[in-house]
């Protein structure tokens, strides 16, 4: 009877950890879902909060480091447009990411 009950235990316990392994698989895959909805809309006005601090000596914003970070994949891309390059000095520019903490892009 023992050896029945110690059977039943170890399939229960596998069980467990069956629906363990199959909670942290949904998990995985919601998250992943979250990140993949969550894209950035590269919309170079949403730094004009930083306009300021770019075009200028002063300090960039809690809002225009905010601004930075979320627009932070889209970065290059405005580096490379030639409408928006005559509107940012290059080096305030890194100033102002630096300041934000958010890494220069090697485009």
């Amino acid at each position: 009877m023992d050896e029945n009950l110690g059977f039943w235990a170890i399939l229960k316990r596998e069980k467990m950890k069956a629906s363990h392994i199959a909670v942290c698989a949904i998990l995985v895959l919601l998250l992943a879902e979250t990140q993949v909805s969550m894209a950035v809309t590269c919309t170079p006005t949403q730094l004009s909060p930083c306009r300021s601090a770019i075009t200028s000596s002063s300090p960039p914003t809690k809002l225009c480091c905010s601004k930075l970070k979320e627009q932070q994949p889209c970065l290059c891309q405005y580096l490379k447009n030639p409408n928006l390059k005559k509107y940012i000095d290059p080096a305030k520019a890194r100033k102002v990411a630096a300041a934000c903490g958010v890494p220069v892009p090697k485009c």
